[in-house]
């Protein structure tokens, strides 16, 4: 721990700047998890983090188009995010309406949204850096906390949230400055649901378009 990584992230308010900061991390899930972590351990939270974040820088670095980047960044969420629990999360209770199809189609879609609607924004990150400060046992997950400095800006904590609930070692949750993102994008879909008349198929097909 301790590991600096350079890394692109903008930020000067959460509520203004939302949407750029979550784009780094790509949003999140609420917490949601069922059980103590048992087979994770806190060295591999951590390397599970660093590892994210150098994937990402390299995208960053690639010189790819951003076509080709938004494709790279969802290869990267799927890999290491627990989709399926965020984008439960992210559709709230109404998640418990869906049918299995319903659900599985949007999982697809939104993963493909969160990833053209923050992989659009990491052309504006260059220049910052990630440093890995420590992790702390939750009991039910561990919490990966860094330390964000960007050029211009005061530093900022960011804990990444990683459970093994799902088989795998991955990150269902990340916390910038007391606040859960994906608690934030359960605000956006909610609403997005909303003006679809509960709809969502509907949102589904949308989504797909959207971000």
């Amino acid at each position: 721990m301790g590991t600096s990584i350079p890394i692109l992230i903008p930020m000067k308010n959460f509520e203004n700047a939302s949407m750029t900061r979550r784009a780094v991390l790509f949003g999140t899930a609420a917490v949601m998890v069922a059980g103590p972590a048992v087979a994770l351990t806190q060295s591999q939270a951590t390397r599970l983090v660093n590892t994210l974040v150098g994937e990402i820088n390299r995208v960053i670095a690639s010189g790819k188009s951003e076509g080709a980047m938004i494709r790279d960044f969802e290869r990267i969420f799927v890999r290491y995010a627990d989709v399926p629990t965020i984008a439960r999360s992210a559709l709230g209770a109404d998640a418990r309406r869906a049918s299995r199809a319903e659900l599985s189609n949007f999982t697809k879609a939104f993963q493909g949204y969160i990833a053209r609607k923050y992989g659009k924004r990491f052309r504006e990150f260059i220049g910052g850096q990630i440093k890995v400060k420590n992790t702390v046992n939750r009991g039910k997950f561990f919490e990966v906390v860094s330390s964000v400095n960007l050029r211009g800006s005061s530093p900022f904590d960011v804990a990444f949230r990683v459970s093994d609930r799902s088989g795998r070692d991955l990150f269902f949750d990340i916390i910038i400055e007391g606040i859960s993102l994906l608690s934030s994008e359960r605000v956006e879909i909610g609403a997005l649901l909303d003006r679809r008349g509960g709809n969502i198929g509907r949102l589904t097909r949308d989504l797909a378009k959207l971000g």
